[in-house]
């Protein structure tokens, strides 16, 4: 089960996954779970992608509300 910040973080990745902290605790959560990977980009920056289990943890999240 996750947390409240870890659902936040999750929807925040598919949101705005240019704003999220890279050293955020929830983060390191969601990766282990395999929810979020990062992407390196051309600039090698990296920035958090949700993963098809992270896609499915939010729809199923829409259909409950």
């Amino acid at each position: 089960m996750l947390s409240p910040h870890e659902f936040a973080t999750l929807m925040l990745v598919k949101a705005a996954p240019e704003q999220i902290d890279l050293s955020r605790e929830e983060l390191d959560t969601l990766l282990e779970r395999q929810l979020v990977v990062l992407e390196k980009l051309a600039s090698e920056v990296q920035r958090p992608r949700l993963t098809l289990h992270g896609v499915s943890v939010l729809q199923a999240i829409a259909r409950k509300h």
